[in-house]
């Protein structure tokens, strides 16, 4: 049972969410991708001498990147475990109050990195990378259902990129705030790492105001009033009749309660396996697929072509300008074109972008100008990710998994999502040590791996009721999807 809400557009109520989610919860997840790389030398030498003011002793420089490493780490390690936190929040608080969990989170470890440096506390830095990434967890798995719920089912799509558009924009945020130039210098790396917060305060100032899911009000509170309240909430007072909730609960009252599944019952079921196994899938292959490596490593990678250290960071400035020129479209993309089809042009486009790329870095020492080439090839495979495999695993889960299931695997899905980037995080410098230019075959394989899941399995979600969908994959992988 599904709640279909009125074919309407763009309501004030939608806009206020869809400003106020972007502002306060999404931009600050990316951000914090963005911000920790540029000042790391400044934050090993402030960490290493609060140490040793606190406990007498000094690390050494491979004790210090370990510990580097450690708050790089934590923020990742966080977006798992929020990740599993949004499925039981999501249901037991409601959508709306997730929300709002998220910009407290957010809030409570900003406010962590603005003072660390002012009571000389290591312990506080890494505590609030840890909570800014329960928040990135929770956002992750629980803003883009919540936007996909109140949104018509012709905005759905538009509506439900506004996550992923926030987290890059937060990203080139976070790396411009991090430059030398404005906040990432010795003294200011603390400021950098906490600017946001003035950003997240939108999340607080019109929550008031803001709906609670009427799918979520009908179907798993069992609230018709309450549903028929938030309706008119969203598109106006005079938008949906008492008689239309009453049509929705039918003779099918007596079923119509989804009590939240637990994420075993989800994984369990032959019925969910197949969306499950594209949820997960898309998720982790988003971060396998080699975006976070590009973004955490492409100054290394500059370097290797001959640019200088501070050519090479405006060029990574300048990937994630692009990212977020792409990125700035998936609204329009999402409401004009098939899913199916942008999925299959970016999870190709990301393979031959790779293999090329593979292929220049070898041989870049033969052939003087396969520096510039290895670039193009860089920013080539930025536009084909935000195409397609950047922003729609964000929300595809909505639009395969009927409200019962849906939190967990949402939740499974970023599980999946933030698992797989904490893996690229630690493996990939050890993989570039040793395999040198191939270290991008295995995000090949990924891509092509994910263009043939696609291809095969991936129902068309655009303008479908869930309800459909999740029928057309009901039958694991003897579904007929096409």
């Amino acid at each position: 049972m599904d709640l279909t809400l009125p074919d309407s557009g763009w309501t004030v109520c939608l806009y206020t969410l869809g400003l106020t989610s972007t502002l306060g919860v999404s931009i600050p997840v990316g951000f914090q991708i963005g911000v920790i790389n540029a000042p790391a030398e400044y934050i090993q030498r402030w960490s290493n001498l609060a140490i040793a003011d606190r406990y007498g002793t000094t690390l050494s420089k491979d004790g210090l990147k370990t510990l580097f490493s450690t708050v790089v780490s934590i923020f990742l390690i966080g977006g798992v475990i929020g990740s599993l936190g949004g499925a039981v929040l999501a249901d037991r608080i409601g959508r709306k109050r997730t929300y709002l969990m998220c910009g407290i989170l957010h809030a409570i470890g900003g406010l962590g990195f603005l003072l660390c440096r002012t009571i000389d506390s290591f312990e506080l830095l890494f505590l609030g990378r840890f909570v800014v990434g329960l928040a990135a967890g929770l956002t992750t798995s629980s803003v883009p259902m919540y936007l996909s719920e109140v949104s018509p089912i012709k905005l759905r799509g538009t509506i439900s990129t506004l996550c992923p558009l926030g987290v890059t924009i937060g990203l080139v945020i976070g790396q411009v705030a991090s430059l030398e130039q404005l906040l990432g210098t010795v003294q200011h790396w603390h400021l950098a790492l906490g600017c946001f917060v003035p950003l997240n305060l939108f999340c607080f100032i019109a929550y008031r105001w803001l709906p609670e899911s009427p799918k979520y009000m009908l179907t798993v509170r069992n609230d018709p009033d309450g549903a028929l309240r938030e309706i008119r909430r969203i598109f106006g007072k005079q938008s949906i009749g008492d008689d239309y909730v009453l049509r929705q609960i039918g003779s099918a009252n007596a079923k119509l309660r989804q009590d939240s599944l637990s994420m075993w019952s989800v994984i369990t079921d032959p019925a969910l396996r197949l969306p499950l196994i594209l949820v997960c899938a898309l998720q982790g292959g988003q971060q396998l697929a080699g975006i976070n490596a590009v973004f955490y490593y492409s100054v290394s990678i500059f370097e290797s072509v001959g640019l200088s250290t501070m050519s090479a960071k405006f060029a990574n400035l300048g990937v994630g300008i692009l990212s977020l020129f792409m990125c700035s479209w998936t609204p329009y993309l999402m409401g004009r074109f098939n899913r199916r089809t942008l999925s299959l042009l970016s999870c190709s486009g990301c393979a031959v972008s790779l293999l090329c790329l593979t292929l220049v870095m070898y041989f870049k020492d033969a052939v003087f100008w396969f520096g510039y080439v290895c670039i193009v090839t860089i920013l080539l495979y930025v536009a084909f990710f935000q195409v397609g495999i950047g922003p729609i695993p964000y929300f595809i889960g909505s639009e395969l998994f009927e409200l019962g299931p849906r939190p967990a695997a949402m939740a499974l899905g970023s599980l999946s999502s933030w698992g797989c980037n904490f893996l690229i995080g630690m493996l990939f410098p050890a993989l570039q040590t040793i395999w040198g230019a191939f270290v991008f075959l295995p995000c090949v394989i990924t891509c092509v791996a994910l263009t043939l899941l696609v291809q095969f399995y991936l129902p068309e979600t655009q303008g479908r009721d869930v309800t459909h969908v999740a029928a057309l994959v009901s039958n694991g992988f003897k579904s007929k999807v096409t």
